[in-house]
């Protein structure tokens, strides 16, 4: 399942890191890495890894896709502790 805007019901999400971000936009394609973005944390999914604070950069990643997916689920913990039932791992290419 992918998404590609917020305001698709997500505020967290595992992606692909871009190798940067012009206008809001992926720009130059993707790097190995993967991040997560969490708008809960107040990240914005159109800013550049470089333009966002360093607390949401430790955030981000970078991550291998083993240790993002665990750090995912880690995070969304954080936002909702004893809540079962967590979303399936949302892995996009898009911004």
């Amino acid at each position: 399942m992918t998404h590609d805007q917020p305001g698709d019901g997500w505020t967290a999400v595992l992606r692909r890191q871009p190798a940067r971000i012009m206008d809001g936009r992926p720009e130059g394609g993707y790097t190995d890495a993967f991040e997560i973005i969490c708008c809960d944390c107040g990240d914005d999914p159109a800013r550049d890894y470089c333009e966002v604070a360093p607390e949401l950069q430790r955030v981000r990643g970078p991550y291998t896709i083993r240790t993002g997916v665990a750090g995912y689920e880690a995070h969304l913990r954080l936002h909702h502790p004893g809540r079962d039932g967590f979303p399936a791992v949302t892995i996009t290419d898009a911004g």
